[in-house]
């Protein structure tokens, strides 16, 4: 798990920001997310089968052992089991994720870097030039979202080299440092497409936003 970022981490990428920005009318704006979803019912949902199959499983050995189980003994059991596993599953929320496969973490992740592009009005700016950096840590996962105005520009391998960078630096514990570097490589490229104009106004706030 990624450790919480601390205030001077915070006021680093804030500077990078600033910094990036000063070079270009485009906008930067970086969101970090502890986890994009509950995924209860999901995990509910495959913990429930896991032990209906494993019961079936039990019957069909049992059978083979000549081992008779009354049929409403061996459905309370199964019952009991279920009940455990959702138990489990309401009061130690870590324990879902294991249970999500990838396809479904990644899409939540992706929604939720939809859904803060959206809410922290990154698609608002006069010249459609907003970059959103994004990370889920619970997913691993981390995603640039660019206006249209940028992303026209720009070839889709550049910004998966960026989220590659994030993903690396995540992974190593050093995740302040990776957005401070997403960060001026994003400067970099809004400043060779937009260069800062003499009228050139702030549209976004310069920090990172944890939620």
């Amino acid at each position: 798990m990624v450790r919480a970022l601390t205030e001077q981490e915070h006021n680093d990428i804030a500077n990078a920001i600033r910094s990036s920005e000063s070079r270009t009318s485009g906008e930067i704006y970086c969101v970090l997310a502890r986890s994009s979803g509950n995924y209860f019912f999901v995990a509910g949902f495959i913990a429930a089968v896991s032990v209906l199959l494993a019961g079936l499983a039990a019957a069909l050995v049992l059978e083979h052992w000549w081992i008779s189980v009354r049929l409403p003994w061996f459905a309370a059991a199964q019952l009991l089991a279920v009940a455990c596993a959702l138990l489990l599953l309401w009061l130690a929320p870590s324990l879902r994720i294991a249970l999500v496969p990838h396809s479904v973490r990644f899409r939540h992740a992706h929604d939720n870097a939809l859904k803060q592009f959206l809410a922290r009005n990154v698609h608002l700016t006069a010249e459609r030039t907003g970059v959103l950096l994004f990370v889920s840590i619970e997913e691993r996962f981390a995603e640039v979202v660019a206006d249209s105005g940028i992303n026209a520009k720009v070839p889709q391998e550049t910004w998966n080299a960026v989220v590659a960078g994030l993903v690396a630096a995540a992974r190593e514990d050093r995740l302040a440092r990776g957005f401070v570097e997403a960060v001026t490589a994003v400067g970099d490229l809004l400043a060779a497409h937009f260069p800062v104009r003499d009228d050139d106004t702030n549209e976004l706030d310069d920090h990172l936003v944890e939620i």
